[in-house]
């Protein structure tokens, strides 16, 4: 998944940023509500994760811009404000889930993983392909039964193969959902890591080069 993280406290934005890419999500970061949405106006994210007390542009202002221009991502609201009225208030502006700080960094990555999955068409919780299993939730792959060692952008490739259901894959939308806005474009850098899965998934070969075109399992 790809995520934007929406928060002014800088320290604690790349904080969180750091985590979830541990957790193999590409990772975004704006520091207002201006910069978020200059970043959904050009990037596609498939969870926001909002802190809702924003200087400039409030959290609310910029859930409800989303909502109103049918932007497709989820928003997970972030706040230091825990009552009823305070979560019913950035429900009703549009976000999907809230979680109030502070909060368990794991229930974060739960809820997260949750809204991405709601984000897309819905599909199984393992993925098979011939002999090929990748479990998404408990971040494991395996292949004949044999564990495989994947990199985070690895696994994100190969999931993202495996849910495209047999559709070619771009090289230009693996990098823009497997990585995050740091990476460059004019790299090879989907290239390369293909290439490596392709030697850790062994034969006989699952990934094929349409040309032209992309990838697709």
């Amino acid at each position: 998944m790809r995520i934007l993280v929406v928060e002014d406290h800088r320290e604690l934005a790349e904080t969180l940023a750091a985590g979830l890419r541990r957790e193999g999500m590409a990772v975004d970061v704006a520091l207002d509500g201006t910069a978020a949405l200059e970043h959904t106006s050009v990037n596609r994210y498939e969870v926001v994760v909002l802190d809702r007390d924003l200087p400039g542009v409030h959290g609310d202002e910029v859930c409800q811009t989303l909502v109103t221009e049918g932007y497709p991502a989820r928003v997970l609201m972030l706040t230091a404000a825990s009552t009823i009225e305070d979560r019913v208030e950035g429900l009703a502006g549009g976000a999907d889930d809230y979680l109030p700080k502070p909060f368990a960094f794991a229930e974060l990555v739960a809820r997260i993983r949750a809204l991405g999955r709601r984000s897309q068409p819905a599909l199984p919780p393992v993925l098979c392909h011939a002999d090929l299993k990748l479990d998404p939730g408990k971040r494991t792959a395996l292949r004949a039964g044999k564990r495989l060692d994947l990199s985070p952008k690895e696994f994100a490739v190969l999931e993202l193969l495996l849910s495209a259901g047999g559709r070619v894959v771009s090289a230009e939308e693996l990098l823009e959902r497997a990585w995050d806005e740091a990476a460059d474009p004019f790299t090879n850098t989907v290239k390369v890591t293909v290439s490596r899965l392709r030697r850790k998934l062994g034969d006989p070969p699952l990934i094929e080069t349409v040309a032209q075109a992309g990838y697709r399992i």
